[in-house]
Parts: structure tokens; C-alpha cells; sequence
């Protein structure tokens, strides 16, 4: 997983290195991050498929047929230009098609043992197009919940001292169900293999950020993503000197996890909104190996048995066990009647 997810991090970085230059040959200001997404998912699936074969049941967001349509040649021709430069230097238009279809799945439901992979080949695509925070998100989940995840996170440096902002090597997190503790490597390194691997657990991330006075929130960029005055009144709640983060993608579970930031939430901001699996399975599983506390708003553990959705829950709240308990005191508090 953690090698998968490191190659289609790094398809992903060349083609963010050339934001202007795909925008150029497709006429296209989104075209960079599609492309992105359909490389990424090929390179995954390919991984995988190479791994388990007919055994790989993956649930990822994209189907060929926007590549198969020759009005969108351009994108086809710059997609298999940038698997062509490094990560799958013999691809044909057929097997590029072929690869990303692999991600075409049904998830199984929580009570079928058997497991499955969802992928996020970019989960973050504002953040992409800016040049900012994004990931490439890959989990197994099985009898509904998460058991093993790989994140790449090609913008975030290792070094949880250095910001956001900041130029970045980038880093992939590795983590597995009850080991407590989190595997974070530089991208490109072997994960468990040297190179530069950093062990997070719940102490080292208790231990970094108990230097800081104040706790601080993680929320996304785009405030349609969350309700971005109730997390304010929530933590004000908590400490009024609270600090604050803005970025893309499930680098926030990451950035938590590690002792970087505190809280995360993810606040619904529109009635009948579901989040869907691809977007947080990868995330939760890290931030929970790390000591933290992964729920809905209502306290409930995230379901990853009931489709492509999850239906059963509303927002997310990622806290270590101390701050969580009273973030659902507030948010209980706080709620309007009949939310």
C-alpha cells in the first residue's frame, strides 16, 4: 500500500510542478488535477491489482469513460505522458482504461468479513490547483471499519516544526489497527525500511503538542465544507486563545495525529449532506492509531459498512480522548433543537 500510494504521490507532484503547462494543452483551468486524479487511481490499481489480483475489490471515484471520449483527447494524451515519464513508462491508452476501471467496485457492507480498498486519488482538489494541501488516500476497510491505511501527503513536510506554506519534501503515513502508533515517511522512502521514518504514537504526539499554551483547530480552506462559525463557537468554548490552520484534504486527521494541530472538525454545513467514504477512511484509521478519538457530531464511531457513504453518521470530530469528550459536550450544547 505505502509504495502504491507513493508513486501515484509523486504523479501527482510532477503534475502540480506543471499546473500552467496542462492547463496550456487542454484548455482546461481544472484540467491539471483531472489529470492527476485519473494517473493516481491507474497507478494505485495497478499496485494492487499487480499484488492480489482477481482478490482486489477497489472503490475509487473515477471511471475511464471521461478519458474514453475523444472530445477529452487532450487529457488522455497529457495523462499518459505523465505515467510515461516515471511511474509506468510502457502504459498504453487500453491499459490506462483498463487500470482506473479496476477502481470501479462496490464497497461491501459491514456485515461481510471480507474486506475491500477505497482510494482518494486526490482528495483535496482546490488545495491541488492552488499548490497547496492535498493527498492521495488509500484505505482498507473491512466488517465496517478501517483496518490498514496508507497516506501520501506530497505538500507536507516531515518536520511537523515547519508550517504549511512552506516548500515541502512531502511525507506518507502507514498505519494498521491496534498497533498504536503511525509510521510517517518522507515520500519516496520505504515505510519500516529507514530513510528517515518517524514513529508517531500517542505519546510522541501528546509530548509535542503539550509545549503549545493553547489547543489548535484544523478545519478546511473552502467554508462550504464545514460550518466554519459553529467550529468557532465550539472552540471558543474550549479555550478563547485557541489557534487556528486552514488547509486542504485529510491532511488535517495527518497534522492532528502527529501533535501539529489539536482538533479537527468537520462541521455539516447544509441539511442531508453525506460524506463519503474516500474522503476520511484512510485519515480516521491514522488519527485513531495515533491516541485520538475519531467521531460524528453525535459521539458515534464513523461507519464504513453502508455503501459509498456514510450514512449513518453526520460530521466528523477528531480529538485526543480529553479534548473530544468536551468538544461533544459543546456541540450538544450548542445544537439548535430538532438539528
Amino acid at each position: 500500500m505505502a509504495a502504491a500510494v507513493s508513486a501515484a504521490s509523486a504523479v501527482c507532484a510532477a503534475v502540480q510542478a506543471g499546473l500552467d503547462q496542462y492547463r496550456a494543452i487542454t484548455k482546461d483551468d481544472r484540467s491539471p488535477v483531472t489529470i492527476a486524479d485519473f494517473a493516481s487511481q491507474a497507478v494505485v490499481a495497478r499496485a494492487l491489482r499487480a499484488a492480489l489480483g482477481d482478490d482486489l475489490i477497489l472503490v475509487g471515484e473515477e471511471s475511464s469513460s471521461f478519458l474514453r471520449d475523444p472530445a477529452h483527447g487532450a487529457h488522455l494524451r497529457a495523462a499518459l505522458e505523465v505515467l510515461r515519464a516515471g511511474a509506468w513508462p510502457g502504459v498504453t491508452a487500453e491499459a490506462l482504461f483498463e487500470a482506473i476501471d479496476v477502481g470501479g467496485a462496490e464497497p461491501r457492507r459491514g456485515d461481510d468479513p471480507r474486506g475491500f480498498f477505497t482510494l482518494d486519488p486526490i482528495d483535496g482538489t482546490k488545495g491541488f490547483l492552488r499548490g497547496g494541501q492535498y493527498a492521495v488516500a488509500l484505505a482498507y476497510i473491512r466488517a465496517g471499519r478501517p483496518e490498514l491505511a496508507a497516506m501520501g501527503c506530497p505538500n507536507l513536510s516531515p518536520d511537523p516544526t515547519v508550517g504549511f506554506d512552506a516548500a515541502a519534501a512531502g511525507c506518507v503515513f502507514v498505519g494498521a489497527r491496534g498497533t498504536g502508533r503511525v509510521v510517517q515517511s518522507p515520500l519516496g522512502a520505504s515505510c519500516g525500511r529507514g530513510g528517515g521514518e518517524l514513529l508517531v504514537t500517542p505519546a510522541s504526539r501528546a509530548a509535542f503538542a503539550g509545549a503549545r499554551a493553547h489547543p489548535v483547530l484544523a478545519e478546511s480552506v473552502e467554508s462550504a465544507h464545514s460550518d466554519q462559525s459553529a467550529s468557532a463557537l465550539i472552540m471558543r468554548d474550549l479555550d478563547a486563545a485557541y489557534g487556528l490552520v486552514r488547509l486542504d484534504s485529510q491532511c488535517k486527521y495527518a497534522v492532528v495525529a502527529r501533535g501539529q494541530a489539536d482538533v479537527y472538525l468537520r462541521l455539516p454545513s447544509k441539511r442531508g449532506y453525506v460524506e463519503r467514504i474516500w474522503d476520511h477512511a484512510a485519515g480516521a484509521l491514522i488519527a485513531e492509531e495515533a491516541g485520538c478519538v475519531v467521531t460524528d457530531v453525535e459521539g458515534r464511531p464513523l461507519e464504513f459498512g453502508h455503501g459509498r457513504g456514510l450514512e449513518a453518521n453526520r460530521g466528523v470530530v477528531v480529538a485526543p480522548p480529553a479534548l473530544h469528550a468536551r468538544l461533544i459536550e459543546s456541540i450538544r450544547a450548542h445544537r439548535p433543537p430538532n438539528a
